[in-house]
């Protein structure tokens, strides 16, 4: 049998080369993990597998840019949850989070589950078993270890801020005063020899409802939000330098502070324009015109007059969140719900002590009934679309998902509050069944408000009652003019964090749908905003078909893609690595293959036996 010239032949696909120039019909050969050929009419004879690529689309591989995999990448190295949408290479260490300093455990900290439960809302267990699988002490030895994992995608890491304030001043003290001199040149030294080893840059956070998870410090934010301006500009000079990436996101209590942050992206203030990643691009329900004055704002900070580099990340698809009573990352900007939260997961008795407190109950119905009525400012605030806090609380966005009553399934939160206060007046035929009747008799009578529904819903089924809200991105013309914006940079995904209450996996994926409604000319500028362009924005050499790259390759059925629903495609399983259960997204039938360094890990709906046994992806080193 004679030698083959090529591993794998893919013939007559149409192909985005990422550039966004027009697809071409060609094939596509690959030797030993790159791009060897190009070019109509390959012999076949040449190539030990041939593909038939006929109607469908091939591109680089995809980038998902904004992930918290740092934690599920040493439990399943294949990351097959990410693989089977066509994603191939994978940041992580946002947010100002990450694993990169090992786990940092000692006798009075455990880092990881202290930043990660709330922030990321990812139970304690589970992180346990991510800080019990660390290997790695340093900052080197973390992206070494990745050569020794059965890796799947490419992984790409920032190195975290709070991490590094631990590493530097210990956790107690990060939360508690500025670093002394020596601390704050310790940390400049860490990041230096970080940035030396090729990571993407530093990040940082400033949302006021990330706290800590573990006694005594509950009430305190994580150890980022403690960082003066001076701490962060002596830091990031040190990542401009080098032409890395800040990737943040805004200090919402205090907008006018989050812009002067955001001028340190500015080559005309600070000598050399510093690459600025931000979140989020995102249109929210209750503030449709708010995202118009951050990119209105990276437009300034842009242009010859500031000579900045900043985009904000923008997503793919609606804002669909979960929440398990209250037990949400959307609830934690509520200082009563925050409380609520902040006791144990398993903690019921803790939750219902305070739902029985008069005065917390009071707080609840006071900041729950906020802005949505009555005549002062903060109803005003809401109705002129700025409204004092972002997350629905009106019942009627709210919809059941896991209800407690069989009848109440797929029903909003208001028609059954409407039914019930039918109910409690006289109509007693409204309850629908033996169950629901039930349910309502044990409300009390009358509920008064919404506010007190919810607060009887809480006490009677804790956790037990599962429900979506749509936070943003209501419109899908709305998310495909973000995701084409020149301000934006598509990839706010978040794929594995919040692992009961988003999954947003999927999300390049319908990205290209709704490219794909508009023209095949979007599409290929879509293709490359999620492969060529970040890579580029990351200094990263991924996300190319260019001869010699490395093959990372995602093939779709554009006929599948067009009929596929993202928001009926998420499944709530149980996930053996993290014996628990994790919201996860489903393509079925998009996604044909997936090549990575020229390896197919992902054949038409399954895993090869590739994908989690041979180290196939590599630790990223940017520049």
């Amino acid at each position: 049998m004679s030698r083959k010239t090529w591993d794998v032949l893919i013939r007559n696909a149409l192909v985005f080369d990422g550039s966004g120039e027009t697809p071409r019909e060609m094939d596509i050969a690959i030797k030993s993990g790159r791009i060897a050929a190009k070019g109509m009419f390959l012999p076949r004879s040449m190539a030990a597998q041939v593909i038939d690529g006929s109607g469908q689309w091939l591109m680089p591989g995809l980038l998902d840019i904004h992930t918290h995999l740092d934690l599920e990448v040493d439990l399943d190295p294949g990351l097959s949850e990410v693989v089977r949408h066509g994603t191939t290479t994978v940041l992580v260490g946002n947010c100002s989070l990450g694993t990169a300093f090992g786990s940092q455990q000692t006798p009075q900290q455990n880092p990881i589950v202290d930043c990660f439960t709330r922030v990321e809302n990812i139970p304690k267990p589970v992180l346990q078993k991510c800080v019990d699988a660390v290997s790695w002490n340093n900052t080197a030895e973390y992206l070494d270890h990745f050569a020794g994992l059965p890796l799947g995608p490419n992984v790409g890491v920032f190195l975290p801020h709070s991490m590094l304030r631990v590493e530097a001043m210990g956790l107690e003290a990060s939360i508690s005063r500025a670093p002394s001199a020596a601390e704050q040149a310790h940390m400049e030294s860490l990041l230096e020899a970080a940035l030396d080893q090729g990571y993407l840059g530093l990040s940082t956070d400033g949302l006021p409802f990330h706290y800590l998870a573990n006694e005594p410090h509950k009430d305190r934010r994580i150890p980022t939000q403690f960082a003066s301006f001076g701490e962060l500009r002596r830091l990031l000079r040190k990542v401009r330098e080098r032409g890395r990436v800040w990737q943040t996101t805004p200090i919402l209590e205090n907008r006018l502070k989050a812009f002067f942050y955001f001028t340190l992206t500015s080559g005309r203030l600070f000598g050399t324009p510093l690459k600025t990643t931000g979140l989020s691009a995102i249109r929210f329900a209750l503030a449709p015109r708010a995202v118009n004055v951050f990119l209105g704002f990276a437009a300034l900070m842009n242009s010859w007059l500031f000579r900045g580099r900043i985009h904000f990340q923008a997503l793919g698809t609606n804002f669909r969140v979960w929440s398990d009573g209250i037990v949400s990352p959307l609830y934690e900007e509520l200082p009563a719900a925050s409380r609520l939260i902040a006791c144990e997961y398993e903690d019921v008795e803790g939750r219902r002590a305070l739902l029985d407190d008069p005065q917390f109950v009071e707080q609840f119905r006071r900041e729950w009934r906020h802005g949505r009525g009555g005549r002062n400012l903060a109803t005003l605030r809401a109705k002129l679309g700025m409204p004092d806090n972002l997350v629905p609380r009106e019942l009627a966005m709210m919809h059941f998902d896991g209800a407690p009553v069989p009848q109440w399934e797929g029903e909003s939160l208001d028609q059954v509050y409407r039914r019930l206060c039918h109910f409690q007046n006289g109509g007693r035929g409204q309850a629908r069944s033996d169950a629901e009747r039930a349910a309502f008799e044990r409300f009390p009578d009358p509920v008064i408000d919404d506010a007190g529904f919810m607060l009887h819903l809480m006490r009677e089924y804790d956790k037990g009652f599962r429900y979506y809200v749509d936070v943003a991105n209501l419109d899908e013309g709305d998310t495909l003019d973000l995701l084409l914006h020149e301000q934006t940079l598509p990839g706010f995904n978040d794929s594995g964090a919040h692992i009961t209450n988003m999954a947003f996996f999927d999300t390049n994926l319908n990205s290209l749908k709704l490219a794909q409604r508009d023209s095949l000319r979007t599409v290929a500028t879509m293709v490359r905003r999620l492969t060529r362009e970040p890579a580029e924005f990351f200094g990263l050499d991924v996300g190319s078909l260019e001869l010699g790259a490395q093959a990372d390759i995602t093939m779709l059925d554009p006929q599948a893609l067009a009929s596929w629903d993202d928001k009926a495609s998420r499944q709530f399983i149980h996930r053996p690595q993290f014996e628990h259960r994790q919201l996860v997204s489903r393509s079925d039938g998009v996604v044909t293959h997936t090549f990575i360094n020229g390896e197919e890990v992902w054949c038409e709906g399954a895993a090869t036996a590739a994908l989690g046994s041979k180290t196939l992806g590599r630790a990223l080193r940017a520049g």
